[in-house]
């Protein structure tokens, strides 16, 4: 019996090499200018398109679920109020009102009782104590509205591998984005434009909404050799009632369900798995999916190109098939797709 048969899988099997200038620093303008490698769960079959053709892929009755929560500019840079130190503060959750969970650098300025000041005195911040992992808690103090502040002097937390300054912050944002509560992009949405979704409700295709707030565990690298002993980060996602009706419809109906993103799956599956459908609800997420996954809602995806290793190409390789997703990413390095949040995308149906 090989892996294929027995679910034995090592980080390794998901290695492939990448280019580094394939990396996408910045975003394509129009968004729906992006490319999109269309692959059919069925046999594997690939195409070259734009993200412009999704109409030509799709059909009245499909319904597309995404997730509109929105970026958090969460990073500030401030200083030590005593000493005028430079500090970095990233806030990772909201904890209670005005208390974050924030992580900070340089830790050994951020002692209890520490205070610090960002975008000159329009907010402040006093350490509480340290939690497990070395974060800090954190109580704010301002005037006015805490996002508001944050619209203000808060920095888009872009992913590690984005080295080039973003020039415009919404480009970091769905078009769709609603929810303020994300660390990162759901970056499957981003090849939206209202143009385009307007043209899909036109030939009937629908849309439903989830929210996840994607954590920055979304950037955590997979470091054990069998997969299986890996740990997910934990999430919250909410399901409102209409979004939970149009899919039982769409269903019953015959019609696909379609996720945009991997984090709009895993919020689906979560919910099935725990209720045997799809429900009005919401809570909390650790859903790790990897081949062998039996998935319960979704007849598609939408998805970017995702790094070596990571716990999203496990999720892709669930869905298309093991062999077929290696296969597509040797195709997308050949055909020198983008990869990651501002890169390319693939639609598997």
């Amino acid at each position: 019996m090989d892996k294929f048969e027995s679910g034995s899988w090592n980080k390794s099997d998901f290695w492939f090499e990448l280019p580094e200038h394939l990396i996408a620093q910045t975003p394509i303008t129009p968004r729906d200018h992006s490319r999109m490698m269309e692959i059919s769960r069925a046999g594997g079959a690939i195409s070259h398109r734009h993200f412009y053709d999704l109409p030509q892929a799709l059909k009245k009755g499909d319904l597309l679920v995404i997730n509109d929560s929105r970026v958090l500019p969460a990073r500030l840079y401030g200083e030590k109020r005593e000493t005028g130190g430079a500090m970095e503060f990233l806030l990772l959750e909201q904890k209670e009102q005005d208390i974050w969970e924030v992580l900070v650098r340089p830790g050994k300025r951020a002692k209890e009782g520490a205070r610090f000041v960002f975008g000159g005195g329009l907010l402040e911040g006093e350490v509480l104590t340290t939690v497990e992992g070395g974060n800090r808690l954190v109580r704010f103090s301002y005037e006015g509205s805490f996002y508001e502040v944050l619209e203000k002097i808060g920095q888009m937390p872009l992913p590690p591998y984005i080295t080039q300054k973003l020039e415009d912050k919404e480009r970091y944002q769905t078009v769709y984005s609603k929810e303020v509560g994300s660390a990162a992009a759901p970056t499957a949405g981003l090849h939206f434009t209202p143009r385009l979704m307007e043209e899909l409700e036109g030939m009937g295709v629908r849309f439903a909404s989830v929210t996840l707030h994607v954590g920055l565990g979304t950037f955590r690298p997979v470091k054990v050799d069998d997969i299986k002993e890996h740990k997910m980060h934990s999430e919250h996602y909410f399901v409102p009632e209409e979004t939970a009706r149009l899919v039982e419809e769409t269903k019953a109906a015959g019609g696909r369900v379609i996720a945009v993103g991997t984090t709009s799956t895993r919020t689906l599956e979560s919910v099935y798995a725990k209720y045997g459908k799809i429900i009005p609800c919401e809570g909390y997420t650790d859903i790790f999916i990897y081949p062998g996954y039996r998935f319960g809602v979704l007849d598609g995806l939408i998805t970017n190109f995702h790094l070596p290793e990571s716990t999203l190409i496990m999720l892709v390789s669930a869905f298309l098939g093991y062999r077929e997703t290696m296969e597509a990413y040797r195709e997308a390095v050949r055909e020198q797709y983008r990869f990651f949040s501002f890169g390319d995308c693939m639609l598997i149906l």
